[in-house]
């Protein structure tokens, strides 16, 4: 018997969101900077400034959006589905 496959977008665009997010991550790293410092710094303030150009790290990030990227982070902190 065939079984329907369950189709869920939320999970697809999630977990888009957190490869980008580790690109730009590894990539901050490697310029030097702390990642993590960085990253919050764009999340509170919407400045891609704080973000490198280094392999596109900052094309990488404006191409979230900041809602979606902190729901997923609260969603993550929090371990909901």
């Amino acid at each position: 018997m065939d079984k329907t496959v369950l189709f869920d977008i939320e999970e697809i665009k999630d977990a888009s969101i957190k490869e980008t997010l580790k690109e730009v991550y590894d990539s901050l790293k490697e310029k030097g900077y702390n990642p993590i410092n960085q990253i919050t710094g764009y999340i509170i303030t919407g400045d891609p400034g704080y973000i490198s150009n280094f392999e596109g790290a900052r094309n990488k990030i404006i191409s979230i959006d900041r809602s979606e990227l902190v729901a997923l982070l609260v969603k993550e902190y929090l371990k909901i589905k």
